[in-house]
């Protein structure tokens, strides 16, 4: 799949999340569901972008919006992160790729001259009917928190 654009119904999946439980989008109808891809756990950025997530957690719970943060990593790795950090946001582990897939978010990256496949870190948020309402590729970590918060105070009402 991949080629997502506003408008488009966001591919449904269920994935297990920290604390043991499993996640499914579509079982989130009816409200906002911001839906944040990131590389890997504990690493600067991710922990910088998680942290802002979760300090906004308040805001995002008063718009009605649900944050969810996936990534490649496992359900322990996510249980200690958010240990760790103190975070307050459901963390899903897409360990097969398959959402990060469908999603288009897994990619050829190069660094260093050396390319490998990774986590492009993108932002999706999800209106309350399942579509796509607004898509931040190549997030750049720092004020992307307060962005999101920003468009989903800004959806029509229900």
């Amino acid at each position: 799949m991949a080629d997502l654009t506003t408008g488009s119904p966001a591919p449904d999946f269920t994935l297990p999340r920290n604390g043991g439980d499993s996640l499914t989008l579509s079982s989130l109808r009816g409200k906002p569901v911001v839906l944040y891809f990131y590389p890997k756990d504990d690493t600067s950025g991710c922990t910088t972008e998680a942290i802002a997530f979760s300090s906004l957690s308040a805001d995002f719970e008063a718009a009605g919006a649900t944050v969810i943060g996936i990534s490649p990593d496992s359900v322990k790795s996510h249980d200690k992160f958010i240990a760790k950090h103190g975070l307050s946001l459901a963390l899903a582990a897409d360990e097969d790729k398959s959402v990060l897939e469908a999603y288009g978010v897994w990619k050829e990256k190069s660094m260093y001259g050396r390319t490998y496949m990774g986590v492009e870190r993108s932002t999706f948020l999800i209106d309350p009917e399942g579509k796509i309402a607004a898509i931040w590729p190549k997030v750049k970590v720092a004020g992307h928190a307060e962005a999101v918060l920003k468009t989903v105070t800004e959806l029509p009402a229900r």
